[in-house]
């Protein structure tokens, strides 16, 4: 199995291209909603959270007002580390059943949508990984117009994040979402051919095709074993 990583920041796109990426039926592993599913009432992580930041953020139905929260975290740092730490586990480990469960339905292609993919350390397990790339200002422009707040609140939660400009550093493809929506597209069916190419042989055997063959090989050489030793 090949395991795309797939970040980017806020309002770089990543989202548009995680749907193409679906679109043209590979499957996507969104954190984004892993995340929302262990902040749902009543989970683990919903109680560690609403002991940690008190009752407050919630909303009238219990749920957590996700809004409000991302307005304390993202304007204290100490908070944000604490939210993460809380979090990370359970993210983790839905993260994993999720890929699980494709691995079973025996997809060879995966992409992991993870905005914090390289602070979380999960991008040792993606190869290759993708980059959405807008240079700091577009980017600023885009989430203000998007969530119609100010430019110290979308800073805030751009700053938040680790810089595009490092992230592409470490990426083995860079799509770069500056320009129109056709250009991204092009750059998308560049990223796709690169994705979609034959599995290399690691890969090839950590998929489910792969343990199957192992598996049969496995019989095949025990039985052929119990044969010769019966002659014996």
């Amino acid at each position: 199995m090949r395991i795309v990583g797939l970040t980017g920041g806020i309002s770089s796109g990543k989202s548009t291209v995680s749907n193409l990426f679906k679109s043209h039926g590979i499957p996507v592993v969104d954190a984004d909603v892993v995340a929302r599913d262990v902040l749902k009432k009543g989970t683990g992580g919903y109680k560690k959270v609403v002991a940690a930041f008190g009752r407050d953020i919630l909303l009238g139905s219990g749920e957590v007002d996700r809004s409000k929260l991302g307005q304390i975290v993202f304007s204290d740092p100490s908070k944000r580390q604490l939210l993460n730490r809380l979090l990370a586990p359970y993210i983790s480990s839905g993260i994993f059943f999720e890929i699980l469960k494709l691995w079973v339905k025996g997809f060879k292609v995966i992409v992991l949508d993870i905005p914090l993919l390289f602070e979380a350390k999960m991008d040792k397990w993606t190869n290759p990984i993708i980059v959405v790339w807008v240079d700091p200002e577009t980017q600023l422009q885009r989430l203000m117009s998007r969530d119609r707040t100010t430019e110290e609140d979308a800073g805030n939660r751009i700053n938040a994040q680790m810089s595009l400009d490092l992230k592409r550093t470490k990426a083995d493809i860079v799509i770069d979402n500056t320009g129109s929506l056709e250009d991204l597209n092009e750059q998308f069916r560049k990223a796709l051919f690169q994705v979609t190419r034959p599995l290399t042989w690691t890969e090839f055997w950590l998929s489910r095709q792969g343990a199957l063959s192992a598996l049969v090989s496995v019989i095949l050489g025990v039985l052929a074993c119990k044969n010769v030793y019966g002659r014996l």
